[in-house]
């Protein structure tokens, strides 16, 4: 193996929640040093575990707190192995010059493919026939079932998942109507709602595809579980902050709703061997699953193609492209002649022509040069001939706005 600038076998990786093993095949295949746990890590246990680590992966029971960057001195990236990135303090891990990524595509399939099996599941009462079958209970009836073709199916965030979610259900003949805060472009048939409330009043399933935002938190209530037809069916695989669950559980207690489908919950346990507690356990007609959304084989080896693919690129050749908190720059691959320097600095007049200054007054010549910026943070990235020396990257961190120096060859 060529001499790099820093020691491939060096390289810490440090993935958590049984992250699938194409990622641990891509990173060692890479010549990193993979350390895998099949659980979540979370405070002082995450410390001891990746304090030392250039690369952590995790998926959505791991947190990464301001205090976990603060002690991560060595991180370089962070991959969240699944589609929201909102167990990252991303402002902290941008303060620290550390990008994260995510796979936002990987898994929408999957997802969309659970929520048409829960809405003919809830319509033809499934999961009581089948408990009812293994209690040895033989109920043949037709009394509330029903096709899903000719019923409305609201969709609430017409995003990458809600509108293959649209088009499924179209497929299957469905009418869809959708909410969303942004303006989308309907797909086949489907209209936009006035408002939220036309659209619980509308639908017959509801099925929700939002983020977990302030806006979004427990957007669906009393009131709004209210607004719905007598009958209809709610289904959360978005995020469990969205939806009040005691609510939900009184809707269905008192038969306003015919069930509901939730695999997102306030409280998760953080392993299987903890206990599951909510209020719908026990409730006729409702489908619960243990955010298995995105769980499939197919999703996972996608995802962990995806985002260990970014964090290597990142690492070989300072490639930030599609992180969500950092400057985004695709580079072009290193030539062999030329060392990389990755400057990340605050975002203030002046500091590229400094940058400049420093590196001419040592003699070093420029080959390429890309810089890309946000309201807060630049990314500079040049290339330069390498009889530089060590000692330049010392001059650049003494640059005052700098916050990461990193050389690359």
């Amino acid at each position: 193996m060529s001499e790099t600038s820093y020691p491939l076998h060096k390289i810490k990786v440090v993935l958590l929640e049984n992250i699938h093993q194409d990622a641990v095949e891509a990173f060692e295949q890479a010549g990193f040093a993979v350390h895998h746990y099949t659980r979540a890590l979370n405070g002082a246990e995450l410390i001891e575990a990746a304090a030392d680590a250039h690369i952590i992966g995790i998926r959505s029971k791991s947190h990464l707190k301001a205090e976990f960057f603060e002690a991560a001195r060595r991180l370089w990236a962070v991959g969240c192995f699944c589609i929201g990135t909102n167990q990252v303090d991303l402002d902290a891990a941008a303060a620290r010059g550390v990008p994260v990524f995510n796979a936002p595509f990987s898994n929408t399939r999957s997802v969309a493919e659970l929520v048409i099996a829960e809405i003919v599941g809830l319509h033809r009462q499934l999961a009581d026939r089948s408990t009812e079958m293994h209690g040895g209970r033989w109920v043949k009836s037709a009394a509330g079932a029903h096709e899903v073709r000719g019923r409305t199916l609201g969709i609430v965030g017409y995003g990458r998942i809600g509108s293959q979610v649209s088009v499924l259900a179209e497929a299957m003949g469905m009418r869809v109507i959708f909410h969303d805060v942004v303006d989308v472009l309907p797909l086949g048939n489907a209209r936009r709602a006035r408002n939220l409330e036309e659209l619980l009043q509308e639908s017959d399933v509801v099925t929700l595809h939002v983020p977990a935002t302030p806006d979004t938190r427990r957007m669906i209530g009393a009131a709004e579980l209210g607004h719905m037809r007598p009958g209809a069916f709610l289904l959360n695989n978005a995020r469990g902050s969205v939806v009040d669950v005691d609510a939900l559980a009184e809707a269905i207690s008192s038969k306003r709703l015919a069930g509901a489908a939730v695999d997102v919950f306030p409280r998760e346990p953080s392993s299987n061997e903890e206990p599951f507690e909510s209020p719908l356990r026990g409730l006729p007609n409702v489908i619960l699953t243990p955010h298995i959304g995105g769980s499939t084989i197919e999703a996972q080896r996608d995802i962990a193609r995806g985002v260990s693919g970014k964090l290597i690129r990142l690492m070989n050749n300072g490639t930030t492209d599609t992180a969500v908190n950092f400057p985004e720059v695709q580079l072009p691959v290193l030539h062999p002649r030329h060392h990389r320097i990755l400057h990340y600095h605050r975002n203030v007049p002046g500091v590229l022509g400094n940058l400049h200054s420093m590196i001419a007054r040592e003699g070093v010549n420029i080959a390429a040069q890309h810089l890309q910026s946000n309201e807060r943070y630049a990314y500079a990235i040049l290339d330069i001939d390498p009889d530089h020396g060590d000692d330049l990257n010392e001059k650049l961190m003494a640059v005052p706005e700098t916050i990461r120096v990193r050389t690359l060859w």
